[in-house]
């Protein structure tokens, strides 16, 4: 009977930690689905970007009171939870803060705790508050109903009662109070409970430890179907950002080889492909499904945070267009989820059910609303690139399916014939001085 409780802890201990890799391992699978692309160069400066945007928070706190709130609530959570540890030893040996040994030091410890829990908890009310009261516009867009809106919510409650339950826990935990150190916080609820016996407060501090630790492997299982994902993928996706300036565009090899060809005055545009050459040339231009984006694409699908800053700072969006690039990146996780359940459910392969990101998720409208002015690549705090995607199905409108909106046709036709985008004749192109 006395080892029971332990048991019990390492069943539930064994299967968060199963189920949370059997996510982890179908979160990578269908990252892997997308193309391949290098992004190997340069590792110096990828380091330093994940430590300064994912680890120092550099481009949240652009916007200071949703960045410092932010921080409070990213470094308290994670902070705190490195009391995680002992519940863990706690847990499977049968001890009872097993570090208190540590006296002043472990003292210390627990009272800065207590005191981000408190921190914490201001602000998930503050953040609640501009959710549902001050109702802040990039919270109620179109695109934020149902799940994404509701989703925002759940994650404030989870961490609202974990924060509580910490305090609880040391606030019943008589041998804790007895320290005298470490009880910044929890000292003041301590009265709470002073006419409980001491074995109604050990019920209270025993359920308070059981429901923090199934809470945080909850969570921990959560995070794959929320928003928070990015609590993970912000370091990788960080790190595998795009390093070069906002502007510089990338250009198709297969076609920027046969430009060159046909600049070579000693090419002879009637030869055969060498042997090989064939093999440059991609399946298709373009992407019309998230199997033809690469898998950085993907991975900032993943890590998308539906903060909303992106749309808040698009001037399409601004000016009353359709497009949103934060829907653009929900979009994607959406039919990426869809076609991974479509491969679960196939034994491993994708069967065919006649849809595709282009038309039946992300608009055509929403596409060519694009000002690829790259706003939204500065507005995110964890580098992730709608602009990216917006191009490629662009491309794959253009080169395979020549669905280019007209003024864009005239425009490049004009530009093939007159080598500018205006509709005239080359020698009459300096004409407009003479007015």
């Amino acid at each position: 009977m006395k080892f029971i409780p332990n048991i019990l802890f390492l069943i539930a201990l064994i299967t968060g930690i199963v189920f949370f890799a059997k996510n982890v391992k179908k979160l990578i699978r269908n990252i892997k689905l997308g193309q391949d692309v290098d992004v190997s160069g340069n590792k110096s400066q990828r380091w330093k970007n994940m430590a300064m945007i994912a680890l120092g928070q550099s481009k949240m706190v652009r916007r200071p009171v949703a960045g410092i709130l932010h921080i409070i609530v990213y470094l308290g959570f994670i902070i705190i939870n490195i009391e995680v540890l002992e519940i863990i030893i706690d847990g499977i040996f049968g001890t009872h803060r097993v570090f208190s040994f540590l006296g002043s030091v472990y003292g210390f410890l627990i009272g800065s705790f207590e005191v981000l829990a408190v921190l914490v908890i201001i602000s998930i009310l503050a953040f609640w508050a501009r959710r549902n009261i001050i109702k802040i516009k990039r919270f109620w867009k179109s695109e934020m109903k149902g799940w994404p809106k509701n989703d925002g919510n759940y994650i404030l409650y989870f961490e609202l009662v974990l924060m509580s339950l910490f305090l609880v826990m040391n606030a019943t935990d008589l041998h804790f109070q007895t320290m005298n150190s470490g009880n910044v916080i929890s000292q003041f609820i301590a009265p709470i409970f002073s006419g409980l016996s001491e074995g109604v407060l050990h019920i209270i501090e025993r359920s308070a430890w059981w429901l923090h630790i199934l809470g945080i492997l909850v969570f921990l299982n959560y995070l794959y179907y929320s928003k928070h994902l990015h609590i993970l993928l912000a370091f990788p996706n960080t790190f595998y950002a795009k390093l070069t300036p906002n502007g510089q565009f990338n250009n198709l090899e297969a076609v920027t080889n046969e430009v060159k060809m046909m600049m070579d005055p000693n090419a002879d545009p009637f030869a055969a492909p060498a042997e090989g050459d064939d093999d440059d040339v991609p399946a298709k231009f373009g992407a019309s499904d998230v199997a033809d984006l690469n898998w950085v694409q993907l991975l900032n699908a993943y890590t998308c945070t539906e903060c909303g800053r992106c749309t808040s700072e698009c001037p399409a969006n601004l000016t009353g267009k359709k497009l949103s690039p934060r829907k653009i990146m929900m979009d994607t996780r959406d039919r990426l989820e869809e076609v991974g359940k479509n491969i679960d459910a196939n034994n491993g392969e994708f069967k065919d059910d006649g849809k595709q990101l282009l038309d039946d998720y992300i608009t055509r409208e929403e596409l060519w609303a694009c000002t690829t002015c790259n706003a939204c690549v500065e507005a995110c705090p964890v580098s992730i690139n709608p602009l990216s995607i917006i191009l490629d199905m662009r491309r794959y409108l253009v080169m395979e399916q020549s669905a280019a909106p007209t003024e864009l046709n005239n425009m490049m036709t004009n530009i093939e014939n007159n080598g500018a985008m205006w509709p005239y004749n080359q020698m009459d192109r300096l004409n407009w001085k003479d007015e």
